[in-house]
């Protein structure tokens, strides 16, 4: 039963799905009161705590302390309600690229009580637009720099109809940040229930209609209070790092609740290139990073070249599959293993991960403490151990989509269904076999892509690679690789033989890829997962 609201805009509690439909939440050990505002959590409380001179942000040439993010973020709300008339419960999108900027905007939305919509800067007009006429969006706060498609959207919007620009680079200098400049750095926050909607967390998904998943105050507590608490460890003294836009709430978990709430300081980078994250873990000293891992491969070769990545004790990888290779040589250059981990937006973060004193190669690792899991059959019955299924999760968070009709296709008798294919061994570890829609089924055997791809990148010629089903009349489908070479390497006949021979040669040979295609970089999205969809033919 949900507790009390604030909200005076009640558009997001009526349109949670129906209870009937919902994941069950098992809050057991996850006790907060009735009235909770994040924002405040992660702001006023941390001063009073005592962490108002530690560093909270740096970007933009900038370190911000716990009392200027506080102080910034309460005139920053000033101006939304007294300027904007921003009501409790309103939806309000942001703009922008990772800078403590949106940071702040975001927790000064949060503070005034809506409902925030994080949203990344590649977006267009066309998409943009289905994000407002989905969650009705009333505000929108934008980075000056960026401001053109958002305000072609409020031309034909129906709710739409203010628009606030604020300066993402250092000179704080736009329309935003010149009424704070008047407002008094003392806000009272909107008393908020635990259970009223705070985020809004808009689906990556490939094709077809946005859904908009849910997530309440309380949620975006708990994720930090049992991921990043139980497997991180995260102190005061960790300076994060990442490459995962805000917008995501992988990014947006990693790179601002999780080191917030423990009074850790985070670095924000809107060019988020393994270069650049390079660069600042070495001038900062960082000590947790969350990424994908493409950009951990880079790493590997910077450290041949020299880069000092000693000072990081926590290497996260999520959002695409870990390979074992990736795994192993990270460990033998610096001792320390990558945490791999699985999450999803429709849970908020990580529910599976390894652990910094338990984890092996090919293996996701245990539920995170709180969350339960079960490997499925196609008729919903549980698997024996070592079969291949369908991973389904329950815990403190869960799956609630904006008024959509496919929440009955995400949860199955109180189950979320991911949609990831996984085998449990006899001692509880997952292990990720596929996305259900990376399963290729050639000539009558289901040969899981990720398997091939990790026994591709164990090539020394080989960079990057994606696999994926590719139309075969005689086999239905065939495995083909899309593969970037490293340095050297020729693109020719003779090599893609070789690959395809060492693959043989690496795991079961009906599973080597029969079409080999070479290509100077793979499609991917802002966080840094492989758009397989577009290499499918």
């Amino acid at each position: 039963m949900l507790g009390p609201t604030a909200h005076t805009d009640t558009f997001s509690r009526d349109n949670l799905p129906p209870e009937t439909l919902w994941p069950d939440i098992v809050l057991d050990g996850f006790d907060y009161p009735d009235y909770l505002n994040v924002a405040v959590e992660l702001t006023d409380r941390m001063v009073e705590k005592g962490f108002g001179d530690h560093t909270a942000l740096i970007g933009n040439g900038r370190h911000r302390t716990y009392k200027e993010l506080t102080d910034w973020t309460n005139r920053l709300a000033h101006v939304l309600v007294e300027d904007m008339n921003v009501q409790p419960g309103n939806r309000v999108l942001i703009r922008s690229a990772n800078t403590p900027a949106m940071v702040a905007c975001w927790l000064a939305a949060t503070k005034a009580g809506a409902v925030v919509v994080n949203t990344m800067p590649m977006l267009r007009a066309v998409e943009l637009a289905q994000i407002v006429d989905i969650a009705e969006i009333t505000h929108a706060l934008c980075d000056n720099r960026m401001l053109d498609e958002i305000q072609a959207v409020a031309q034909d919007s129906k709710t739409l109809h203010q628009i606030i620009s604020f300066d993402g680079s250092q000179n704080h200098d736009s329309d935003l940040d010149r009424l704070a400049l008047e407002k008094p750095v003392r806000f009272d926050a909107v008393q908020t229930g635990r259970d009223d909607v705070a985020l809004l967390g808009f689906t990556s998904g490939t094709t077809g209609v946005p859904k908009a998943t849910m997530h309440f105050h309380r949620d975006l507590l708990i994720i930090a209070d049992g991921y990043a608490k139980e497997i991180l460890g995260v102190t005061p003294d960790d300076v994060f790092v990442g490459s995962p836009p805000l917008a995501f709430t992988f990014g947006l978990g990693g790179l601002a609740i999780f080191p917030l709430r423990f009074g850790a300081t985070a670095t924000l980078l809107e060019t988020a290139s393994p270069p650049s994250m390079i660069e600042i873990i070495e001038k900062y000293k960082a000590t947790v990073c969350f990424t994908a891992p493409t950009a951990y491969r880079y790493m590997l070769s910077a450290m041949d070249e020299g880069a000092d990545l000693s000072s990081l004790r926590a290497a996260v990888s999520a959002g695409e599959t870990l390979p074992a290779p990736v795994y192993k040589d990270w460990i033998e250059k610096t001792g320390k293993p990558i945490l791999d981990g699985i999450g999803a937006t429709e849970m908020l973060h990580i529910f599976i991960s390894n652990r910094f004193d338990d984890h092996s190669p090919a293996c996701t690792g245990r539920p995170v403490t709180g969350y339960q899991v079960k490997i499925i059959d196609d008729d919903n019955n549980e698997v024996p151990h070592g079969t291949v299924g369908r991973l389904i999760v329950k815990g403190p968070t869960g799956c609630r989509y904006l008024a959509d009709d496919r929440q009955a296709n995400y949860v199955l008798d109180g189950w979320n269904i991911t949609g990831d294919s996984f085998s449990m061994d006899e001692k509880g570890y997952l292990h990720f076999v596929a996305r259900n829609d990376d399963m290729i089924i050639s000539g009558g055997y289901n040969i899981a892509g990720p398997e091939v791809e990790a026994a591709l990148l164990s090539h020394p010629l080989v960079a990057e690679c994606a696999v994926v089903a590719a139309s075969d009349e005689e086999r239905g489908s065939i495995v083909q690789a899309h593969v970037v070479l490293r340095d050297g390497a020729a693109a020719v006949d003779s090599t893609a033989l070789l690959l395809k021979d060492y693959v043989k040669a690496t795991i079961a040979p009906y599973k080597y890829p029969r079409s080999i295609v070479f290509c100077e970089s793979l499609p991917k999205t802002a966080s840094g997962k492989i758009q397989r969809y577009t290499l499918r033919t």
